[in-house]
């Protein structure tokens, strides 16, 4: 082989190898569920509201562009927590969350657009019990800029379209379930994502 080929192969390695400075980097953010929550409540004759207490959340872009991002979050429904063990039984069974045949609740967008200074609306595909449907969640972030904050953000959905058409003996269950998220983010390498 010709010093100039053995030249160009070393080249043409180390390139596929090292760092390429002339690529852009991209936001890398890590989420901690120890700092952060999941909450979620039901009105009700008898007030049903609750946390889960196994998740994973991740927030990915592949460029600094905001229309980039994704949000996934998986639920591990047999960790839900009302307080009460009857509740959480009823909610883990084949009426409600049906954790043994779905073992996850999950979203993950599909579009993420600025809304305002510190708000967003990020479309996705809700799953639960095995049904996935598109749902809106609504975003609020705090601490942009400093790499360290919160995004807090509201969803809405109602449990029949899901299959929960059961009740609860002597509770008055409304239909619409109301979801809260908390999420402490830290960006840990990368520059921001590009917002308004």
């Amino acid at each position: 082989m010709s010093n100039h080929r053995t030249l160009s192969l070393l080249c043409i390695l180390a390139f596929a190898v090292l760092p390429n400075p002339l690529r852009a980097q991209v936001p890398v953010y890590k989420i901690t569920p120890v700092e952060s929550k999941i909450r979620f409540g039901v009105h009700a004759s008898v007030p049903i509201e609750g946390t889960f207490e196994k998740w994973d959340a991740a927030l990915t872009f592949t460029s600094t562009d905001l229309a980039t991002g994704v949000l996934d979050i998986k639920i591990q429904a047999d960790s839900v927590d009302t307080g009460s063990g009857m509740k959480n039984s009823k909610l883990k069974s084949k009426d409600f969350f049906d954790v043994k045949q779905s073992p996850l609740i999950t979203f993950k967008s599909t579009k993420i657009i600025q809304t305002g200074p510190n708000t967003f609306e990020v479309d996705g595909n809700f799953t639960i019990r095995g049904v996935t449907r598109p749902e809106k969640l609504i975003l609020t972030l705090s601490g942009k800029g400093t790499g360290i904050g919160t995004i807090a953000g509201q969803m809405a959905f109602d449990r029949k379209e899901y299959g929960m058409n059961s009740g609860i003996p002597f509770i008055k269950i409304a239909d619409r379930v109301e979801v809260n998220v908390d999420l402490k983010y830290n960006r840990i390498s990368g520059p921001p994502p590009d917002l308004k």
